[in-house]
């Protein structure tokens, strides 16, 4: 979510649903807390940027013009080329059919209208039909399904797990189940569109109103303003719905999310909630317990609309979900949903953007989601520190308040919502993502995200049309310049990329690869920081250094940001850190494990230890015991 998006649904749930939740967000250990065996990484990729191999990139280009990837270009070389990376699973964006501009007739799907289509590519959050897929990623649309079928089966034969959408809080405004399994309906089809609100209608109405299209502002024009049959300002909704992130009008703002519908699970116009509620103490009970307490209970309508599309999901082979502004939902549905799913495959990954930290440990504990975005601390706390302005001492806290569920908090620097970080309007400058990917991957036991061509210092320059620079466009067909340089013709090679390119890619490679390995990242942690900071010379607040073990892996991780200046110090290791370690006095060597070049000696002495860091503008370490 965009800053936008996020003041605005911040805003709706705070005046139109109310937040419930705040009663277990004591800290308190997590007795669902999953044992971590490994690191996890998701590689998020938009499927229909990854292999397109154009170069036009003309702004508002249509497919034709700008081209566009497809299921197919996931070969057997590619996806082995992105597990060797150092992923664990592929999140594949864009997955879900959602509305689009190009012309799909033939193939029995309508057009859709530029007047509620943001771009021409159209936004992959605002799904049309939940029970096929976008189109345009099929060398065949007719057997879209199969070839992303076979996508699912070539996936976890290279031995990755495989994550789509799921976007349960909207749907497109046009929404047309085509291939629908036997008994589905569509959303809305059996509602009472002369209500506002009822506990099973899938979408809130506006009785008496029809739906009107946004007043356009700031030159904006749909499709560039290029002659469209179907972009003459209107749109046939009568009567008309509410808009996706909860604007009630009929005639939404353009800042809205115009293009969507909101979902009502059950929730009336003044906040009341007319299901049932999760007894207190559930948020200790495990996903077995949750699906029990549902078993025989009513539920709204669209509740068993969206379980029954990801049940579909998971038996066609999908290994989990991420699920789109799922703090707009209530916590319960996510109870019913998750647990279904758990009950089905037990190691389904759930992962969901909810971006209120007052909410976190609700939607983890009674919500049964496995992974939140750690956006609103850690990510805006590192981009801050790379920005210049902010200082390594606040990264410490977060990781003390959020100790109890540290590992459900997914950790980030870049994905499809954010600014690139080598855009000017982040870092302007990939490399000073360096130290902030070895603390964002190192420092818990939580999965890391990294978003395609973060790993070759994309910029996201291009000006794609409805899509802006600083982020590469989710709206729009476009080319990835240094991802088309790797992809290189389909050789997934690197072969045209730059020496830069080529580097930084080698950087990525050898420091997702040490995460999934290790051990220690997945068990203890300590701040080694707020320690030297109060009793070290030199160590300043442009540095960062933590310890992490278990028993058969000892490292210590010390991190530069700053891109000017090389720090120089001696790193104090307190006595109970070195008790922990069960170290006598003594020398020990460390050796770094990403580039195994640079060593130093731990020096215990009545206790304590201290160790001898150099580190180069924008370094960091990460020194294995040996």
């Amino acid at each position: 979510m965009n800053s936008v998006k996020l003041l605005i649904s911040i805003l709706f749930i705070a005046l139109s649903f109310g937040c419930r939740e705040q009663t277990i967000q004591k800290k308190e250990p997590n007795v669902n807390m999953p044992e971590v065996k490994n690191k996890e990484v998701v590689y998020q990729v938009f499927t229909r940027l990854f292999g397109n191999t154009n170069t036009t990139n003309k702004p508002w280009g249509t497919l034709k013009e700008n081209g566009v990837g497809k299921f197919n270009d996931f070969t057997d070389l590619a996806l082995k080329e992105i597990k060797d990376l150092g992923v664990t699973h592929i999140w594949y964006t864009g997955v879900p059919h959602h509305d689009v501009i190009t012309d799909y007739t033939a193939f029995g799907i309508s057009n859709d209208d530029p007047d509620v289509v943001k771009g021409r590519a159209g936004s992959p959050y605002a799904v049309k039909d939940y029970y096929n897929v976008n189109p345009d990623l099929a060398v065949n649309p007719e057997n879209r399904l199969q070839e992303f079928e076979a996508l699912i089966s070539r996936t976890h034969s290279a031995g990755l797990k495989v994550l789509i959408d799921i976007v349960p809080n909207h749907v497109a405004r046009n929404y047309e189940g085509l291939t629908n399994p036997e008994g589905v309906r569509d959303f809305g089809a059996d509602d009472d569109a002369s209500v506002i609100y009822q506990v099973n209608n899938n979408f809130y109405y506006n009785p008496g109103e029809r739906f009107k299209v946004p007043i356009w502002k700031d030159a904006y024009q749909p499709l560039g303003g290029e002659k469209h049959p179907l972009s003459d300002g209107e749109f046939a909704e009568n009567p008309a719905l509410w808009t996706g992130n909860g604007a009630r009008a009929s005639q939404p703002d353009m800042n809205d999310w115009y293009e969507t519908v909101k979902i009502n699970y059950g929730v009336s116009p003044d906040g009341k909630h007319d299901f049932d509620s999760l007894p207190e103490d559930y948020h200790n009970q495990d996903y077995k317990a949750h699906f029990q307490f549902w078993q025989g209970r009513k539920v709204p309508n669209s509740w068993m609309k969206f379980k029954d599309i990801a049940l579909y999901w998971v038996e066609k082979g999908v290994d989990g979900f991420r699920y789109d502004m799922a703090e707009m939902v209530p916590v319960e549905f996510w109870s019913y949903l998750n647990s279904a799913i758990k009950m089905k495959n037990p190691n389904a990954f759930l992962l969901a953007e909810v971006y209120q930290p007052h909410l976190y440990r609700a939607y983890i504990k009674k919500g049964k989601m496995d992974y939140l975005y750690d956006k609103v601390q850690l990510y805006d706390t590192i981009k801050s520190i790379m920005q210049g302005p902010g200082k390594t001492d606040h990264i410490p806290p977060i990781q003390e308040e959020l100790a109890d569920i540290e590992h459900h908090m997914l950790h980030f620097l870049e994905n499809h919502d954010e600014q690139r970080i080598a855009s000017p309007d982040f870092a302007g400058n990939a490399l000073k993502g360096k130290p902030a990917m070895v603390v964002s991957t190192t420092i818990s036991t939580a999965p890391t995200l990294v978003y395609f061509g973060q790993e070759l210092g994309e910029p996201g320059a291009e000006n794609a049309g409805y899509g802006k620079p600083s982020r590469t466009s989710i709206f729009d067909y476009i080319g990835v310049p240094s991802y088309q340089r790797w992809v290189n013709n389909k050789a997934f090679d690197g072969g045209q990329s730059t020496d830069a390119e080529k580097s930084l890619r080698d950087f990525y490679k050898r420091l997702l690869n040490f995460t999934i390995n290790s051990p220690a990242l997945a068990a203890n942690y300590q701040d080694l920081h707020t320690y030297n900071r109060q009793n070290t010379e030199n160590y300043t607040d442009k540095t960062l250094a933590f310890a992490r073990w278990s028993p058969e892996e000892k490292l210590i991780v010390v991190s530069n940001f700053d891109a000017d200046t090389e720090q120089a110090f001696e790193l104090k290791v307190p006595a109970d850190l070195i008790k922990a370690w069960n170290l006598e006095d003594g020398k020990y060597q460390f050796t770094d494990g990403l580039y195994k070049t640079y060593t130093s000696e731990l020096h215990v002495s009545q206790g304590e230890g201290r160790i001898n860091i150099l580190l180069k503008p924008l370094e960091s370490f990460i020194l294995k015991l040996q």
